[in-house]
């Protein structure tokens, strides 16, 4: 057999292996320990306290493509004591981290919503970093179901 290709074949082959390394890494789903671990790139072992934290996401998302997250993080929000950042990660979506939320004491209340597509049942942990250093964590399973007929 006599395999030939144009020029213009070759580079489409070329230019087709190349997306496809990009786009693998990102296919694979994160899990809990890709999570541990971008969590521990920021704070190392830090100590992680429960509470502080309303981490309002459903327990069932009939629709994953617009799942509603809401965050608010008990602070006085002075000068001396208020929330300097909130991260949101998801342990099946295929990057773990979703959003960084920056606050300052001119931010009077340390909350934020948004809305976040789930690819599968999930953890969504939520970690507030204090300005004294503190740390505390949220956690709340969604169970993405099809059409709501669970799944």
């Amino acid at each position: 057999m006599n395999f030939t290709t144009s020029r213009r074949e070759t580079l489409g082959l070329a230019a087709a292996a190349g997306l496809a390394a990009l786009l693998a890494p990102r296919m694979s789903i994160a899990d809990e320990p890709a999570v541990a671990a971008e969590i521990k790139k920021l704070y190392g072992d830090k100590k992680m306290d429960a509470g502080k934290i309303k981490l309002d996401v459903p327990e069932i998302a009939e629709n994953g493509l617009v799942v509603p997250v809401n965050i608010e993080v008990e602070s006085p929000m002075t000068d001396t004591d208020y929330v300097k950042a909130v991260h949101v990660f998801a342990d099946g979506n295929p990057l773990p981290g979703i959003v960084t939320y920056r606050f300052t004491p001119a931010c009077g209340k340390a909350s934020a919503s948004t809305r976040m597509r789930l690819a599968q049942t999930q953890n969504i942990v939520c970690v507030a970093e204090m300005s004294n250093g503190n740390l505390h964590m949220a956690k709340a399973n969604v169970k993405v179901t099809i059409g709501g007929c669970g799944g």
